[in-house]
């Protein structure tokens, strides 16, 4: 006997030809399709927790595969294979990213010129590196050793540093400068214990956190961190316009610090939302943008699972987003620790889906990762967070051009989405 009605356990019913008594195999059969077609309902404004009925719109819409052709995987200084001080660009660290379907580099550079600026024979040297492996230098990440700076002569110098460096870039052909602004060091101040033996970075706000000392910068207050931005930006952003290069800031690590905390009022608290808005404001321009790291920003969110979303809607719809740092946690704002993708509160497979509705044309990076002793430089680790968004919970595929990246299950060619167990004919 034939029926087209199964019951899910949520109570809703879905079309679906089946066999009474249905078999274990065929029960399992049924869940996936059933699974799909709840997922891609969502095109139609349905949850997966909404109700769906077997003659819903949706049904076509997850047949249809939206095409992202210009995301991609990067790397970058967080995991090099070899020795730092040999550089990022060594003959072992580009096979190094390569076998991980990794074709985009951000790079660090280790030497001065004689002006304070990158060395130009040292781009040039990483440039032509990359050039023999295939791969592409993508970005270069700048020191911020300015932003402690107050007004004055001093300032202005180091801002004609800024710019030379700008210039720099785009003679080799980078297209996009990472900086952070950090007037305090980055805050962790615990380890927890995580699966397999690791060791999970984490944050807490301390109960006595007014008693700590001022940072270097000494004390910097709102008024005076904006000033710095704006001053900087008026005078940056022209000449990353002039010379095609997108200046992608990375938000302060971790955002939402009360104000005072080591002296100093961060640009990111108290709400790292408005303050995103008002620093992409304040020069409206497609070279100021921004490295979001997803874990960074979820550490300056409430509910950061749900907060997150809309951030990088808002600035994946105006251009904003340069670069991704494919970072998740547990908890959130003032309370939070660093951990697998798969094991954080961030969904990566929505917010992967609205990269590509938006046709995010940048990398997704891995950041930081879990330690442990038997993984130093965390090169196992980092190739799992290099595959995590092509996974993306195993909801859906991220098939690739490139078939050893299928292979590898890493996004490093043409990237679409497809409904789960779909392939690109």
């Amino acid at each position: 006997m034939l029926t087209l009605t199964s019951k899910l356990h949520t109570g809703r019913h879905v079309t679906s030809r089946q066999r009474e008594p249905r078999r274990p195999k065929e029960y399992c059969m049924m869940k996936r399709r059933e699974f799909s077609a709840r997922l891609f309902g969502g095109v139609a404004g349905v949850s997966l927790g909404g109700a769906m009925n077997s003659r819903s719109a949706p049904t076509q819409a997850a047949r249809t595969a939206r095409k992202n052709n210009l995301m991609h995987v990067g790397g970058d200084y967080h995991s090099v294979a070899g020795s730092h001080e040999k550089g990022m660009t060594t003959s072992e660290n580009l096979a190094y990213n390569l076998r991980h379907g990794v074709k985009h580099l951000t790079v660090q550079l280790r030497k001065r010129s004689t002006d304070g600026g990158w060395d130009p024979d040292e781009l040039k040297m990483m440039k032509d590196d990359c050039d023999k492996y295939g791969v592409m230098l993508e970005a270069i990440r700048m020191d911020a050793e300015y932003i402690k700076l107050r007004k004055g002569p001093e300032r202005d110098r180091e801002l004609d540093k800024i710019i030379g460096n700008i210039r720099k870039a785009a003679q080799v052909g980078v297209k996009i400068v990472t900086y952070h602004w950090t007037v305090i060091p980055i805050r962790r101040n615990r380890q927890t214990p995580g699966r397999g033996g690791t060791t999970y970075a984490g944050f807490k706000l301390e109960d006595n956190w007014r008693d700590l000392p001022a940072g270097e910068a000494g004390r910097v207050t709102s008024d005076d961190y904006w000033e710095r931005i704006t001053y900087f930006l008026e005078r940056v952003i022209p000449v990353a316009r002039e010379y095609d290069v997108r200046m992608a800031c990375h938000p302060y690590d971790p955002p939402g610090l009360p104000f005072g905390y080591q002296g100093a009022d961060n640009w990111d608290s108290p709400s790292v939302f408005e303050a995103i808005k008002r620093y992409e404001a304040i020069v409206d321009s497609p070279y100021n943008g921004f490295q979001l790291c997803l874990g960074t920003t979820g550490e300056g969110l409430k509910n950061p699972k749900t907060e997150i979303l809309p951030i990088v809607q808002y600035l994946g719809e105006r251009g904003k987003i340069h670069q991704i740092h494919m970072r998740n946690i547990r908890g959130g704002l003032h309370d939070f620790d660093e951990v697998f993708p798969d094991e954080g509160v961030m969904d990566f497979f929505q917010i992967v889906r609205i990269l590509r509705d938006v046709q995010f044309p940048g990398a997704l990076c891995p950041d930081h990762m879990p330690r442990h002793a038997d993984d130093p430089g965390s090169k196992q680790a980092r190739p799992r967070k290099t595959a995590y968004p092509a996974r993306h919970g195993g909801s859906a595929a991220l098939r690739c051009a490139s078939p050893a990246a299928q292979r590898c299950a890493v996004p490093s060619g043409s990237c679409t989405i497809l409904p789960y167990g779909e392939t690109r004919p």
